[in-house]
């Protein structure tokens, strides 16, 4: 790894109305240095990205590349100059193939026609160099996200990319497809290219990157070699604050059994399931992606039809045929994707918040503004929910502050069961704690809360019960404690 700087951005500063985004930040990156970009939700990350892909133009503050001061003026400026940018929702084109993606906007004409031929012969070998395998015939929309993702990255490869940036490429890959990325992404720096890889999982920072840089309010906090450098100290970095514990432990009697699902059925996506949660206890179902976890919370909240099964709340059988029955019956759903199904993004934050309980916020058939207000602002302060205004757009907040309105929607509605789908995902170590104390507070009342993850050393953190699951079925039950293994996991989710 060379130690002259291929890339030095200094003092950027960026504003938008109401919102100081950047405050004179400043962030290295040497050819052929993986480097994690860290910070809460809204510390400015993407921001900074944005003006190096040429998305946004910084107010102030310079930037060179190789040596030579740059300027950016469009995406296609930064793109020419050798960065890419591999932002979570990928920005292929769903309908034609991996080769055409990669060469969109660089076909050369011969005779009017395009070589395809040829792009499909180059597609193959950068494929090759990547150890992918991919159908080059097939649309992209049939591709797996794995396979979507290293059309990405072939793509960066094809234009010459010297620098690649990644914002949480793993949110949605399997373990093995992980692992996978990440000898892509090290062999990519030991050819001299240099990635940014952005990511709320602290355990992919310690395995892959060579250097943290920590950005805070938009500012820096600081920059570190990885190694020597301690989980503590770095969340510490990230949050401006001293967290005891990353998953908070709790002491809470376990009560009576709260929800009973017995031989849940749905096609092949569940196949006989059944479990049981009690009043103060947190159950994970754990399991690699497909394996039925969000297939089974959508059929107990009703969002899916049932084949087979049986679902009662305190022992009182349920007939749940819409999430209308479930909401009744007092079981709130945190979805896996809260921007698709668990928000409507255009609406306001206030709009959101009221959805389940508009019965309840109500008179003579109109939302009583002043009643919603008030209950909206009591959970805010309770969550820590940093929004300018509750009439402001659900899409414009962070993905933190999105989680949390969804989760004081179920708080006013005053729900018995809490299913959580990926309670945590593409959010920041702060926000994190912040749901985990939340969960906690939860179960001390009694509630019972099933929560399906893929993150494992969350499932061990906060779990009482694991409910692993392969296939549609459960393989296995594991009562947490210490010595509780990831490895013991994967080996029934893998049966």
């Amino acid at each position: 790894m060379s130690s002259a700087p291929l890339l030095s951005m200094r003092g950027i500063e960026k504003s938008f109305p109401g919102v100081h985004a950047l405050r004179g930040v400043d962030l290295d990156l040497a050819a052929g240095e993986v480097l994690a970009l860290l910070g809460e939700n809204g510390a400015g990350k993407s921001t900074l990205m944005k003006v190096l892909g040429g998305a946004h133009a910084a107010d102030s503050g310079d930037l060179v590349l190789d040596g030579r001061p740059a300027r950016f003026r469009s995406p296609h400026d930064a793109r020419a100059a050798g960065i890419a940018v591999i932002h979570q929702e990928f920005s292929l084109v769903p309908g034609l193939t991996a080769p055409e993606n990669i060469f969109l906007g660089q076909e050369s004409a011969r005779a009017g026609f395009f070589p395809r031929g040829e792009e499909r012969r180059r597609a193959a070998e950068l494929f090759g160099r990547l150890g992918v395998a991919i159908d080059l015939d097939a649309p992209v929309s049939r591709l797996t996200t794995a396979q979507a993702q290293a059309t990405e990255i072939a793509r960066a490869l094809a234009r010459d990319a010297r620098i690649i940036v990644m914002d949480e490429p793993t949110a949605a890959l399997t373990t093995a497809e992980t692992d996978r990325l990440f000898a892509i992404i090290r062999d990519l720096a030991r050819r001299g290219i240099a990635v940014i890889h952005i990511s709320h999982r602290l355990d992919e920072i310690f395995a892959l990157a060579d250097r943290v840089v920590v950005l805070r309010d938009g500012r820096n906090v600081g920059s570190r070699p990885v190694a020597g450098l301690g989980r503590g100290e770095l969340i510490g970095m990230m949050v401006g604050r001293e967290l005891a514990e990353e998953y908070p432990r709790r002491t809470v009697a376990a009560g009576g059994v709260r929800l009973a699902v017995q031989g849940l059925r749905r096609g092949r996506a569940v196949r006989d399931v059944s479990f049981a949660v009690r009043g103060g206890e947190i159950l994970a179902l754990a399991g690699l992606v497909g394996a039925g976890r969000t297939e089974t919370l959508r059929l107990v909240f009703g969002a899916d039809r049932r084949d087979a099964g049986e679902i009662a709340v305190d022992g009182r059988p349920l007939a749940i045929r819409s999430p209308r029955d479930a909401i009744a019956a007092g079981i709130g759903l945190l979805t896996e994707d809260r921007k698709l199904e668990g928000l409507v993004l255009g609406r306001s934050v206030l709009e959101n918040f009221s959805l389940a309980s508009l019965d309840r916020l109500s008179r003579a058939g109109f939302i009583d503004g002043r009643a919603e207000r008030t209950a909206f602002d009591r959970h805010a302060g309770q969550l820590r929910i940093r929004v300018p205004h509750p009439a402001e757009r659900a899409g414009n907040l962070s993905g933190g502050n999105q989680q949390k309105v969804v989760l004081a929607r179920w708080l006013e509605r005053d729900c018995e069961v809490f299913l959580f789908d990926e309670p945590t995902r593409g959010i920041d170590v702060g926000a994190r704690h912040e749901i985990y104390l939340l969960m906690n507070e939860l179960v001390a009342r009694g509630k019972a809360v099933v929560m399906a993850s893929s993150d494992l050393p969350e499932v061990l953190g906060m779990a009482d019960r694991i409910l692993v699951m392969h296939d549609g079925r459960v393989t296995g039950e594991i009562i947490n404690g210490p010595g509780v293994t990831q490895e013991q996991v994967m080996r029934l989710a893998v049966a």
